[in-house]
């Protein structure tokens, strides 16, 4: 495998309060400003949602919340990374980690993003702080989150409650320094200079929380991946045909809402492409950009941060900023929806794009 080395990795780090409609913002966000490594927390994700958490180009950690509504985190890394899970089947605190291999497997460093609930009781706490300690004996952490823990005093290093104390200690203990002024917002690194860049705004969708954007200043390994792909020279479109036409589409569909009649679609679409046209793997390097992002997207994106940053200074009304969002949103969505008509309207004579966007949309 040929390998290259980066020195400095671009971080995003966000709480979604829910990504059911922000999936394709943040895919725009993320093509924009190129980022290698997205973290987040609140995602709101159950296995109903498999098919829409993935994004081209890049791995996803996730850890959703077990048995209630609400929680989870979840890490995007550039599929082309060297990085491995490490182990926290705990599911008592929503926390996940990643160990990112460095040059020559040397400088390996540890991405952590955890979610801690209002309500989270002293049992969990430590919990949290057992796995912080374990991954803290590895010689780099970067740690992200949302503890909500609002009335700890980074400036001070002091805090009220007994168990925002814990955390304080929890954190002195580890070596850890807090790189954000935010009262809950966490970027939490034990080794000075290993992170840097950092810089705390904008949002994504309506969320009630900033984004934090930031770099890592580490090589980490880099390598080709091979990426399965659809084969159509070699595709029965015969087979396809006679599949499809098995179902009993009117039947199947009557009664259905449009998310539950795509589901089903796609799902049969899915099992009749898998008997009848084989994969064959690539080389890749970088995700794709979405055949959606267009030039305008792209506008109205920059359009939303100048609103924001007015906002913030003042000088516009938080309605002018969710007229814009709402704006930014339907313009995403309009232009997937224009693409889907596009596609399905020139299926008979392009079907490669067809099953390539179909396959994609997994």
């Amino acid at each position: 495998m040929g390998v290259k080395l980066g020195a400095q990795l671009k971080c995003l780090y966000t709480t979604a309060g829910s990504m059911g409609n922000k999936q394709d913002e943040l895919e725009a966000i993320v093509q924009q400003d190129s980022c290698d490594i997205v973290a987040i927390t609140e995602t709101w994700w159950d296995d109903g949602h498999d098919w829409n958490a993935a994004m081209d180009g890049y791995k996803l950690f996730r850890r959703d919340r077990q048995g209630r509504r609400g929680g989870g985190v979840a890490l995007y890394v550039r599929e082309c990374f060297d990085c491995t899970e490490l182990d926290s089947s705990d599911d008592e605190v929503e926390c996940l980690w990643v160990r990112m291999k460095g040059k020559a497997n040397k400088g390996d460093f540890v991405l952590g993003v955890c979610y801690r609930p209002r309500n989270q009781d002293e049992e969990a706490d430590e919990v949290f702080c057992k796995q912080l300690a374990e991954v803290s004996q590895l010689p780099a952490l970067v740690l992200v989150g949302d503890f909500n823990l609002p009335d700890i005093c980074w400036k001070y290093n002091t805090a009220e409650s007994r168990q925002a104390r814990r955390f304080l200690e929890c954190m002195e203990d580890n070596s850890l320094t807090q790189l954000v002024g935010e009262p809950t917002y966490l970027l939490l690194t034990n080794r000075e200079g290993l992170v840097g860049d950092v810089v705390v705004g904008g949002r994504l969708g309506l969320s009630d929380h900033e984004m934090v954007k930031f770099s890592i200043i580490r090589e980490v390994r880099k390598g080709v991946s091979k990426t399965s792909t659809l084969d159509f020279r070699r595709a029965d479109f015969s087979l396809f045909r006679s599949l499809v036409g098995k179902v009993p589409w009117e039947a199947a569909l009557k009664g259905k809402g449009v998310q539950e009649g795509w589901v089903f679609f796609k799902e049969e679409v899915l099992k009749a492409q898998a008997q009848a046209i084989p994969v064959h793997c690539r080389a890749r390097r970088w995700g794709k950009r979405p055949a959606w992002l267009n030039k305008e997207i792209g506008s109205q994106l920059r359009e939303k941060r100048r609103v924001y940053g007015l906002w913030k200074k003042g000088q516009a009304t938080q309605e002018d900023y969710k007229g814009v969002v709402k704006l930014c949103r339907e313009k995403i969505r309009k232009a997937k929806a224009q693409l889907e008509l596009n596609l399905a309207l020139d299926v008979k004579n392009n079907k490669k794009n067809f099953y390539k966007y179909i396959s994609g949309e997994k």
